[in-house]
């Protein structure tokens, strides 16, 4: 009788960061085999050990990778850390995914300190729309102030809900304040140590006005910006806070945001209909509304809530649910002074400028637009002393075609191509000197799901965030 050990590979979690063990069981081969058999025992065995090793090795190096997002200066409000929340929203509007955030967020008040609501959509959206989800909210707030007594009422909900810009500013970026600057500012200015952490799910205009009417509440910000197709329509308004307030402290999550529904592991109850229908259908008033906006997972302004939930909310730079992102660099900004055509290029997710010298004869009584892909927004042209101003926000890494729409003759219907690219790796290592508190999704492929830069560092906590949001509905339904 023969006798030696197979090792046997196994994976636990501690935290957020697996680790790895062997379980070693003793085998004994039969007496009844014969020497030859006894032999070919011993080498099946021999490959299947040199196998295992072979998948420890690879385990160890993914440890060793996730090993790296052990988060250094964790506060998550997850882990007793109270932190001040505001929220731009643009609920109502043409994207039904900020209902599903917005029930994410009522169901973790007891731990964040909300203290602003602001509506500020493209489309029909308002305050009422706010307020639809918070009515939800109380009919399910017997059941969740049973589990903790930290819920702010319904009413006290209602009182911090304030209606921001309904409709862009133009080419300044900023124009009228509104009842929602308005409580940016007041907020900014509460005697509080803590920062002010404002997350902007839509428009960045209520922002921009804020800061544009008291600069001083800058230092008491901390920003994640929702951009990508949102920076597209507020591209005036961020362009603006961009060239006027470069020390402002910001996160451009242009795509980090799309790992909280692309990406990770989606078998099971973990994808995002059927965690929809197991863990939110039939989940209280709030479980309901959230599948009459969407019947799965959407809620891509949600990782600007997670990211306080789990992580270092002061440092951009450690992981956490909300995803990891590096400091943006300078050159995002592309100006053209002539129509241009393929071989022309700009980022994309930054800013593409056409400054065109304005035609004989054209005055402010003419209009001219520039439309993209036959599509909206149309960028409006703005006289700038002798040039004639169009700006853009290209989202995605494609070539874009675009015309010119005027009532004046030598305008009407000239066109044009650029192609909007990923930026160079010799741009991208260098840290912006302009803008030294900003940051941005991370440009290593590695760090991508598909074309959505950074995508994976929300991703790969697929499954504890949903986890835990599941806890969350829960509530809703039991006391």
């Amino acid at each position: 009788m023969k006798v030696f050990f197979i090792h046997r590979l196994a994976k636990r979690k501690n935290g957020m960061i697996p680790s790895l063990f062997i379980q070693t069981e003793t085998v004994v081969v039969p007496r009844s085999l014969g020497p030859s058999s006894q032999n070919l025992f011993m080498f099946r065995s021999n490959l299947i050990l040199a196998a295992v090793w072979f998948v420890a090795i690879g385990f160890a190096w993914e440890s060793f990778l996730l090993a790296s997002d052990k988060v250094i200066g964790a506060d998550g409000a997850l882990d007793g850390h109270r932190h001040r929340v505001l929220v731009s929203t643009d609920i109502g509007g043409t994207d039904p995914d900020d209902f599903q955030s917005m029930v994410h967020l009522l169901l973790y008040a007891d731990v964040l300190h909300i203290e602003g609501l602001i509506s500020s959509p493209y489309g029909p959206g308002g305050k009422n729309n706010i307020l639809e989800v918070i009515d939800a909210y109380a009919e399910d707030y017997e059941h969740l102030e049973s589990h903790s007594d930290r819920y702010p009422s319904p009413d006290a909900l209602r009182a911090i809900c304030k209606q921001g810009a309904i409709n862009t500013p133009g080419a300044s970026g900023v124009d009228e304040s509104t009842e929602g600057s308005q409580w940016i500012i007041k907020c900014a200015k509460q005697n509080d140590p803590r920062p002010l952490h404002v997350l902007v799910w839509g428009g960045i205009e209520d922002l921009a006005q804020a800061l544009h009417d008291a600069p001083e509440i800058l230092p008491k910000l901390r920003v994640y910006f929702i951009g990508g197709p949102n920076k597209k329509w507020s591209v005036d308004a961020y362009n603006y806070i961009e060239q006027n307030h470069p020390q402002l402290w910001m996160i451009e999550a242009n795509a980090t945001y799309r790992g909280w529904f692309t990406g990770g592991i989606q078998k099971g109850e973990w994808n995002n209909k059927q965690f929809v229908a197991k863990h939110i259908a039939g989940h209280g008033a709030l479980g309901e509304f959230f599948v009459n906006a969407k019947d799965d997972i959407k809620m891509g302004d949600t990782p600007s809530v997670a990211r306080l939930l789990r992580g270092a909310s002061g440092d951009p730079s450690q992981p956490g649910w909300g995803g990891r992102f590096v400091p943006i660099w300078d050159g995002r900004k592309t100006i053209f002074d002539r129509l241009t055509t393929e071989a022309d290029t700009a980022e994309f997710f930054g800013v593409a400028e056409f400054s065109l010298r304005k035609p004989e004869g054209f005055s402010d009584q003419n209009t001219a637009a520039m439309i993209f892909d036959g599509g909206m927004p149309i960028s409006t042209g703005v006289i700038e002393g002798d040039v004639l101003r169009f700006r853009f926000s290209p989202r995605d890494a494609k070539v874009w075609t675009y015309v010119i729409k005027s009532d004046f003759a030598g305008l009407d219907g000239k066109s044009g191509k650029f192609d909007a690219v990923p930026p160079p790796t010799s741009r991208t290592s260098r840290r912006s000197t302009f803008h030294p508190n900003w940051w941005i999704d991370d440009p290593d492929p590695a760090a991508a799901e598909g074309v959505h830069p950074g995508a994976k560092s929300v991703s790969q906590w697929r499954v504890d965030f949903l986890s835990d949001f599941a806890d969350r509905m829960d509530r809703c339904n039991s006391k």
